[in-house]
């Protein structure tokens, strides 16, 4: 029997007039974890479809454990012992864990499903992960890196020969990314084959047995993460040297321009306090529920407060709405841009002046020429890559769309702007891209926060960074203090 798993051989895919897949080699040995990385657009995601019977390959070969195969649907693939895990989760959130994990396959009984069974199949898979997931919770009210658990659970529980994992990580905290990964070597050393997509490279360093760059839907070049630098795989990713890929941090004034005081919610924070300055950007660190992103909802007036101050250049805030913060000049851009930060369906033209139609309209009524202008003219100026302003935004890559989003509130008067993983999904060219946006935000004279899990980026791109744990303050760290080493400990719950 071959010691490939999956082997792909000039595997090309076509939609209408456009070359998803060109040519693409890929071989994946039993007991590995390969990563398959490029660029937003590259065919990565097209390539794993392909694999998942979720598309048909147009041409090629695909060989699984040494025999030709073609899938044609998902469920063929799956009875073949390969699992994906995509980026966007598709669970049921109205139905338990277990009845999730087993949609499709309810085999608990003749007649009636065995829920004591099921129940029991389903903690025996999240077991493995050690993640503590009760199988009759309902998904919905868990948190979205629960979530992608039960996800990668649903898999384990099909006994798959092939794991397929698409950015698993970007939702995770640090603690719970290094348990998947202990929970990923140990499948690896059980045979498993992994095919990992990710855009944090250190993770590809830390985790994986081989590399593959895929660009403009044709296999690059192999790379053995033991021996390759992260200048070998960006350079290859993107086709041009990547020397550095923060931009030089600009100098903050002394003018404080959003100030929290001792800010309290019923259910996590407690005490909140911290300043952020005008052309400043201020991170906020810490593990998944530790409370960031409740921070920057109460500032947007999603979350109410119990006790506290907000002032904003002195003036007290009595937000209670996003339409409040928002004639209070406090822009959001928030974590998950697809469900919050963007209407996908509509064009990027109307996404670009949604939050402040005041400025394309007149006497209540919106006239697209004056949006069209409006649109142009930040397009160009975040040199956003799009075919028309009229495409929604739906057919942008990941780092595009999230500067329409950013563009969005350029569109407003705001002059502080929250950006909650404000490059998760994107790869390191559009990462680069995003960071000189919120440099050149700064220089306009914007007071900017950053919520960011990754810690090279909070290190990277931050001025000063909070660290919280459990809802609290655990700390400010800034210039040199800002390691990795320092921020984990002060997110570290010490209980």
């Amino acid at each position: 029997m071959s010691e490939l798993a999956v082997q792909m051989k000039g595997i090309k895919k076509s939609f209408g007039g456009v070359h998803a897949l060109k040519h693409v080699d890929l071989n994946v040995k039993k007991g590995s974890i390969h990563a398959v990385i490029g660029e937003n657009g590259a065919g990565k995601s097209t390539l794993m479809k392909v694999i998942s019977g979720i598309h048909e390959k147009d041409g090629g070969q695909m060989l699984l454990h040494g025999k030709s195969v073609n899938f044609r649907s998902p469920k063929e693939s799956l009875e073949k012992g390969i699992g994906i895990v995509h980026q966007e989760l598709a669970l049921c959130p109205d139905l338990t864990v277990a009845e999730n994990m087993f949609l499709g396959d309810l085999g608990f009984g003749s007649f009636m499903i065995n829920e004591s069974k099921m129940n029991s199949h389903a903690k025996a898979a999240l077991d493995q992960l050690g993640f503590a997931i009760d199988p009759k919770d309902s998904v919905g009210k868990l948190s979205v890196a629960y979530q992608q658990m039960v996800e990668i659970a649903k898999c384990l529980a099909k006994n798959v020969s092939v794991l397929i994992l698409d950015e698993p990580t970007a939702v995770l905290s640090e603690r719970e990314i290094e348990l998947l990964f202990e929970k990923l070597r140990e499948f690896r050393d059980k045979g498993v084959a992994i095919l990992y997509i990710s855009h944090r490279l250190e993770e590809i360093f830390r985790l994986c047995d081989a590399i593959t760059v895929i660009k403009d839907g044709e296999t690059v070049t192999e790379l053995d993460p033991k021996t390759c630098t992260e200048n070998d795989i960006i350079s290859n990713m993107v086709g041009r040297e990547m020397t550095a890929l923060f931009p030089v941090k600009g100098e903050p004034t002394d003018e404080v321009v959003l100030e929290i005081e001792n800010l309290s919610t019923k259910k996590l924070l407690k005490n909140i306090n911290m300043t952020v300055k005008k052309g400043e950007i201020v991170g906020l660190a810490g593990l998944v529920g530790s409370g960031r992103t409740e921070i920057a909802k109460c500032l947007f007036g999603i979350d109410d407060m119990q006790t506290g101050i907000i002032r904003k250049k002195g003036k007290v805030l009595k937000i209670r709405h996003p339409a409040h913060a928002i004639e209070e000049g406090i822009g959001m851009v928030p974590e998950s841009r697809k469900e919050q930060g963007a209407i996908l369906s509509r064009p990027i033209r109307e996404n670009i002046t949604l939050a402040n139609l005041t400025t394309s309209s007149r006497i209540g009524i919106i006239f697209h020429q004056i949006e069209t202008k409006l649109s142009e003219t930040l397009k160009r100026s975040l040199q956003i890559k799009l075919g028309s302003i009229e495409d929604p935004i739906s057919s942008l890559s990941g780092g595009n769309q999230q500067k329409v989003v950013i563009a969005k509130w350029l569109n407003t008067e705001c002059d502080v702007l929250i950006l909650d993983e404000p490059t998760r999904g994107v790869d390191v060219g559009a990462k680069a891209e995003i960071y000189n946006v919120i440099k050149d935000l700064t220089m306009m004279g914007y007071a900017v926060i950053v919520i960011s899990s990754e810690m090279p980026e909070i290190i990277g791109l931050c001025h000063r960074t909070y660290t919280m744990c459990d809802g609290e303050m655990t700390g400010m760290l800034s210039g040199d203090e800002m390691t990795e080493q320092n921020i984990m400990r002060l997110c570290i719950p010490k209980r």
